[in-house]
């Protein structure tokens, strides 16, 4: 169970940090960057040696890993903009109820048990997303939908994928984690080139506030990853089970968050989504839990 609250708590402290980037000036592409190459830093450390060899190159699982690191990096800076402009709670159920997406494609093409439970949370997640995202600006403007809803179609298909390539491609804890550090530093070349073009075109300035705050993300970022790892394989509980679970706390924990530190508005359509949302994890979880 440590994991599991473990893996909640670091992922409501990764949105919280992405909610103050802007109060601090924080260039939110710059801290990204060197978030992933603290990841890369901290999981060779942890990981005791570099993971890195010559022969990796031809492995099969290698391209994926070029593909995992870019969306990795492509939705990390999503995930910042939606959070910074539509709010943490909306950032967070776009990205958190996006598991209806694997979900889906597991039922379809893993041949995965479905019911009228997991069936029913699919549908349910669908209007849950759009109340809570369709909340009034203090100008009486309603935010674009479109943020959060590629948001949360880009995050489903980057779980899908990956776990498309862990029952393809990964056997053994070992494999799976020098494959995550290759994801991790894919996402870092990709990151530093991109820094290293708006440096030249002079878009953006180098400043230490922005390394710090890459180094408050990669850390927590890299063992979110590890406690999901170690608490979908604990045995606990199935790991259709244990990710669902893990949303809801992290729905809960954030919307609490956002409420009392953030000030965020609770107003009645935003608490109908909220409790649509949980309702809607809810059954998916039942529909795969054995009682």
């Amino acid at each position: 169970m440590f994991y599991l609250f473990a893996t909640i708590l670091l992922n409501v402290l990764i949105s919280a940090i992405f909610k103050m980037l802007p109060k601090y000036n924080i260039d939110g592409l710059q801290a990204i960057v060197v978030n992933y190459c603290v990841c890369v830093i901290t999981g060779s450390v942890f990981l005791g040696h570099m993971p890195f060899h010559a022969e990796h190159l031809t492995q099969s699982w290698f391209p994926w890993a070029l593909l995992m690191g870019a969306a990795f990096i492509s939705i990390f800076n999503l995930i910042a903009y939606c959070t910074r402009v539509d709010g943490i709670t909306t950032a967070t159920i776009a990205n958190k109820l996006s598991l209806v997406i694997p979900v889906t494609l597991s039922i379809v093409l893993f041949h995965e048990a479905s019911g009228i439970f997991k069936i029913s949370g699919i549908v349910l997640a669908l209007p849950a997303v759009y109340l809570t995202t369709r909340v009034k600006e203090a100008s009486g403007k309603t935010p674009s939908l479109f943020w959060p809803m590629l948001l949360f179609i880009g995050s489903g298909l980057l779980d899908a994928l990956v776990n498309y390539v862990q029952r393809t491609f990964l056997e053994g804890p070992e494999l799976q984690a020098t494959y995550t550090v290759y994801c991790f530093a894919v996402a870092a070349c990709f990151g530093l080139v991109t820094v290293a073009i708006m440096l030249t075109l002079k878009k953006i300035k180098l400043h230490w506030r922005n390394i710090i705050a890459g180094i408050c993300i990669g850390v927590p970022n890299y063992f979110s990853i590890y406690f999901l790892i170690r608490a979908i394989n604990c045995g606990v509980m199935q790991s259709s089970a244990t990710i669902p679970i893990i949303n809801i706390g992290t729905l809960v924990v954030s919307a609490l968050t956002a409420i009392t530190i953030f000030k965020e508005k609770a107003n009645m359509q935003r608490i109908i989504g909220l409790v649509l949302s949980v309702i809607a994890i809810l059954l998916i979880a039942s529909g795969d839990l054995k009682w």
